[in-house]
């Protein structure tokens, strides 16, 4: 067993309460699927700034440019960055992810209030109190904490693995089915956008994302052991934090 299958040994309990939470059984309709959006929109925002951490810490974007120490972990971290910033809508436009995801949103009648006015916030205030004024369960709360205290205190390889276990690619398969299902009850109302949005986002979790994100942790951990353990252990907690987000999405439902 290497070492990426060891942490996915010690992490696939969490994996697999994820895969199978309640929370999908309970989305059968076009109102559960608006409160599922209005909670889930907080990890599509605050992915992209794990992402963003991991540009800064393992690309140069400052001047004068230097190469940076990881050469081939820079590729991977500026071809997700393309991708998830500037990918390609249905439309033709370029938006990043989470400006599909409050288009999709939009267009179902989801309630957008919350989310814009913690963005609002967290633009002209410190993230801390932004997260803080959030009207929205503590659990949510604590996700988004845990992901900015990794961010503000961690280390380059635990940022990594907060990015790469706790990723969305923990969204099931089964996911789009039940989208159609949703259209199915509902035809007078187009999920044409989210289920672009959840297609999109799980064919490059698995096909590009995902490959290129185990890369990095190889990469950034090499044959230290106390990396590879200190790995382990953001991993498990990002996806604990996840089971708790999903189980407050769950109860809101």
């Amino acid at each position: 067993m290497n070492k990426i299958e060891e942490i996915q040994a010690y992490i696939a309990e969490e994996r697999n309460m994820l895969l199978k939470h309640p929370l999908y059984e309970r989305l059968h309709n076009l109102e559960a699927l608006r409160t599922f959006t209005e909670g889930h929109v907080y990890a599509v925002w605050d992915f992209m700034s794990l992402l963003k951490a991991l540009q800064i810490k393992l690309t140069c974007t400052q001047t004068p440019w230097f190469a940076s120490e990881y050469p081939n972990t820079r590729y991977l971290i500026n071809e997700i960055v393309l991708a998830e910033e500037s990918d390609e809508y249905l439309d033709g436009t370029r938006l990043s992810h989470f400006e599909m995801y409050l288009d999709a949103m939009q267009t179902i009648g989801a309630d957008l209030t919350g989310i814009n006015r913690f963005i609002e916030k967290a633009r002209s205030k410190q993230i801390r109190l932004a997260i803080a004024d959030a009207a929205i369960d503590v659990r949510i709360k604590e996700f988004l904490s845990f992901t900015f205290d990794t961010i503000e205190n961690g280390e380059t390889h635990e940022i990594a693995s907060a990015f790469t276990f706790g990723r969305e690619d923990l969204i099931p398969e089964m996911f789009g089915p039940m989208l159609l299902r949703i259209q199915q009850h509902d035809p007078d109302v187009d999920l044409a956008k989210i289920i672009y949005y959840f297609d999109r986002h799980i064919s490059l979790d698995g096909d590009e994302h995902g490959p290129l994100a185990m890369q990095m942790i190889t990469e950034l951990a090499g044959d230290n052991s106390d990396i590879w353990e200190q790995i382990k252990s953001v991993a498990k907690v990002a996806l604990q934090k996840r089971i708790k987000l999903w189980d407050a999405i769950n109860e809101g439902i």
